[in-house]
């Protein structure tokens, strides 16, 4: 039994089949042509079909034809030939795969480059502090302070010199907080805060290969990941980040504060 089955739509495109290979042939037709030839039940009587037809193509050549009738159809086209509009190329599935896999290929280049852009120094680090910030079941130290008030304590305790919060997150009240050593042997403080489950991480900056100079950079820097959002600052070799779980939004009204209180000349909250 074949396993070339042909529609009622194939046989008929099979009765009416060229007899000649000239490209151009319709796709179907060709699907048509192919599954007759291959197809046990039709084979026999399509090849017989085109016999017939080469043989009478023949006889129709062979047939002279005066000159009166030959003048009729010298400029006249018996089978017109078709263009193929740009609608039924596209709807190619070799033309849809190609356009599929450039567009995949586009998205790629178009993420590795945002993700470029949003790279700074110590971007790295900042990630790995909101994965332990999402992590759960880490015992902090129990405190009731001003989180301004922590750089102190840090120096006191630790000799931690320069890791003070941030202005514009150092008037907020601390509940715990601890000191521990990344997977790179740095000291890194960590301190929770009630207000929107804040959470803020201090840590070295990343240093340059050729001086070993702390690698800074102006402003803030805003990091994402797993559904955590930390916004960066490096300042006196120390990165400050403050993190929470949603987005950039929740982040900014903190900046703003802290940006009107800089330029009125207060001191922010």
């Amino acid at each position: 039994m074949s396993i070339f089955r042909m529609s009622r739509r194939e046989k008929v495109l099979a009765c009416c089949a060229p007899i000649t290979e000239k490209p151009g042939i319709d796709r179907r037709m060709r699907v048509a042509v192919l599954r007759a030839r291959r197809s046990g039940a039709t084979a026999k009587e399509f090849s017989q079909q085109q016999a017939f037809d080469k043989a009478m193509a023949a006889l129709v050549q062979d047939t002279p034809v005066s000159a009166e009738i030959a003048e009729w159809f010298r400029n006249e086209k018996l089978i017109p030939q078709k263009k193929r509009t740009w609608k039924k190329i596209a709807r190619n599935p070799a033309v849809l795969s190609i356009a599929l896999a450039l567009a995949v290929i586009a998205g790629v280049i178009v993420y590795i480059v945002m993700e470029r852009m949003n790279e700074f120094p110590g971007s790295g680090t900042a990630r790995k502090m909101l994965a332990i910030a999402a992590a759960r079941g880490v015992q902090l130290d129990p405190v009731e302070a001003e989180t301004g008030s922590l750089g102190d304590f840090f120096f006191m305790k630790y000799r931690l010199e320069h890791y003070d919060v941030a202005p514009e997150f150092g008037g907020l009240r601390a509940s715990a907080c601890r000191v521990f050593d990344d997977d790179e042997g740095h000291r890194v403080a960590q301190i929770t805060v009630p207000e929107q489950r804040l959470q803020f991480f201090l840590f070295p900056a990343e240093r340059s290969q050729k001086d070993a100079k702390p690698r800074e950079f102006a402003g803030w820097r805003y990091v994402e990941h797993e559904g955590w959002t930390g916004v960066v600052q490096a300042k006196a070799g120390v990165c400050f980040m403050a993190a929470l779980r949603g987005g950039e939004k929740d982040l900014a009204p903190y900046l703003e504060k802290g940006n009107r209180d800089s330029a009125a000349g207060t001191p922010s909250r």
